[in-house]
């Protein structure tokens, strides 16, 4: 009776609910909602990428430079009775620091933050009471952020970290760090929104203009394109699933057509979880350097923290690539909402600006007529910053300064931890995480150097050939409405995963993120994708004997 109530609220949901017009986060939400109806068991939800593990000692830091921050501010105003604080004074503040240091040294937090302060004066060269007070001023939030686009010292900390792991290399990465701009946004998400307003807004995409997507991808890269406010047209880069989502030459020649404007990636993949090889970067490489030079290249490599030996494409194509990368996911910190946008200071996108015609340039100066009386010598990355504040509110613009604090100690926690003791304890409990999986489905986890373990994509049909051969296989994907899967995974079992539809993948799949559940629950899901899968196979083989028999 009750097998028969959940195939009925299966069939009722794939009849009434138009899920070709969800998009991916839609559907999560109505799988969570008929998931989490049976009271009787835990739901277990791997369709988002909310990481559950966090950077402790970066955290333990900001607290204890508030600590000293207020005590800063206590310095002033002593007449009021404790009630009022003022500003931090640079003068002195390194004396102070010390001796707040030995005063507190028993504190988590403390050991880190005085290592920091040594390691940006002593290594990175920069002075230690500009740094504090920065720092200082930034946690108590009593200035507007300035500049806007990134405090000074931040912003150059932030880049060697951010050229660091995006595979510079030393020489490279030092000479790359001092030509590399960065804009500090709201995330990853505000990144993308700002970048696609500023390039509209300056008239480099226009509406009906092309644009490249690699695919599969981040659902809302393939949404925000078909806006109404931007019209674009999308070609899709596609990568093959034989060849480890990577993207095959022939897809890469398509860049070659001067009418694409640029090309929008995630790398490593979001849903593949897979990092673009060499062999493709210097194809693109060739591509852009021979062909291309006026291509606009976007990346965002927001998991790149997670691979092994991981490139980006900015590291290759700086002067044609902007970069897009979020703390949310290593350091765990989505709800800070940590980002940055960078750009080099010899880009292919203020080429493009001073290449419009008299008649744009002259509507463009009229935009950018309040902040500057001489907006063609306004830089892109500037206008950013301007556009992010519809251009009048500039002055305010800028993400908050303890944001951009808390951001900076965790680039420092990174760039000081020599060993990387923090980045492979989070990737070897990923890494343990898809293993436990493939226990629970019995089977052999599939290697790939390429891999990053942050999400793995289960291509349905070919688990179902693994396990029971092709005959069934392909019996499977036709007897089987697409969602079917997935849907009674949510209603029968409590377990929600992402179609892959939703990011244009052209094989039935599910995502699962490896990030946001224990250990053990992973091998709970995999003994549910298994168990389900050993019922279509009953049911395979019970509609291959009436088959048979009819014959």
């Amino acid at each position: 009776m009750r097998h028969r109530k959940r195939k009925d609220e299966v069939e009722n949901l794939l009849k009434n609910v138009k899920i070709d017009e969800l998009s991916p986060f839609e559907f999560k939400e109505l799988l969570i909602k008929v998931a989490s109806r049976k009271s009787e068991r835990i739901m277990l939800n791997a369709g988002r990428g909310n990481p559950n593990f966090l950077a402790l000692v970066p955290r333990y830091a900001f607290l204890q430079l508030g600590e000293f921050a207020l005590s800063e501010a206590e310095r002033h105003f002593g007449y009021m009775g404790g009630i009022i604080g003022g500003h931090s004074d640079r003068d002195g503040i390194e004396a102070r620091f010390e001796i707040f240091v030995r005063n507190h040294w028993n504190e988590k937090g403390t050991e880190f933050l005085n290592s920091a302060v040594s390691y940006v004066r002593d290594y990175l060269g920069f002075s230690a009471g500009d740094f504090l007070h920065e720092m200082v001023q930034g946690y108590l939030g009593c200035d507007y952020p300035s500049p806007p686009r990134m405090l000074p010292l931040t912003e150059k900390i932030v880049a060697r970290y951010l050229l660091k792991e995006m595979g510079a290399g030393y020489d490279l990465g030092y000479s790359l760090v001092d030509e590399t701009q960065l804009f500090a946004v709201e995330g990853g998400t505000a990144a993308m929104a700002y970048l696609f307003e500023s390039l509209k807004a300056n008239r480099i995409l226009n509406e009906g203009d092309k644009v490249a997507l690699a695919v599969p991808i981040f659902s809302p890269y393939l949404e925000i394109p078909k806006l109404d406010t931007y019209r674009l047209e999308m070609i899709e880069i596609v990568a093959d699933e034989e060849m480890g989502y990577q993207i095959p030459d022939q897809e890469l020649e398509k860049l070659r057509n001067p009418e694409i404007k640029a090309f929008f990636l995630v790398n490593p993949g979001n849903p593949t979880s897979v990092k673009l090889n060499d062999e493709t970067l210097l194809k693109l490489k060739d591509i852009v350097e021979n062909e291309r030079r006026d291509l606009i290249i976007i990346t965002d490599d927001v998991y790149a923290t997670f691979a092994d030996g991981f490139k980006s494409v900015y590291t290759v194509l700086p002067h044609n690539t902007i970069l897009v990368y979020s703390f949310s996911k290593y350091f765990g910190a989505t709800g800070w909402r940590l980002g940055v946008i960078a750009l080099h200071r010899n880009n292919v996108v203020d080429k493009l600006i001073r290449k419009l015609p008299e008649e744009i340039q002259g509507e463009l100066d009229k935009r950018y007529a309040p902040i500057t009386s001489n907006s063609r010598e306004l830089r892109f990355i500037d206008r950013l910053v301007a556009d992010s504040r519809n251009v009048a509110l500039r002055h305010t613009a800028g993400l908050s300064t303890p944001q951009q604090v808390q951001m900076v100690l965790f680039a420092l926690y990174a760039l000081m931890d020599e060993q990387e003791r923090y980045k492979n304890a989070v990737k070897h409990v990923l890494r343990r995480r898809y293993g436990a999986l493939y226990r629970g489905l019995g089977m052999e986890p599939m290697d790939d150097p390429n891999y990053v373990y942050y999400y793995t994509l289960l291509d349905t049909e070919k688990l179902a050939e693994k396990l029971y051969g092709k005959e069934f296989a392909e019996w499977f994907v036709k007897a089987l409405p697409p969602e079917e899967f997935v849907v009674r995974l949510a209603i029968e079992a409590g377990v929600v995963l992402l179609p892959g539809r939703g990011f244009e993948v052209f094989h039935p799949s599910a995502r699962v993120s490896l990030a946001n559940l224990k250990e053990i629950d992973y091998i709970k899901i995999g003994k549910t994708i298994r168990k389900l899968l050993n019922e279509y196979y009953r049911k395979f083989l019970n509609s291959k004997d009436s088959s048979e028999k009819r014959n």
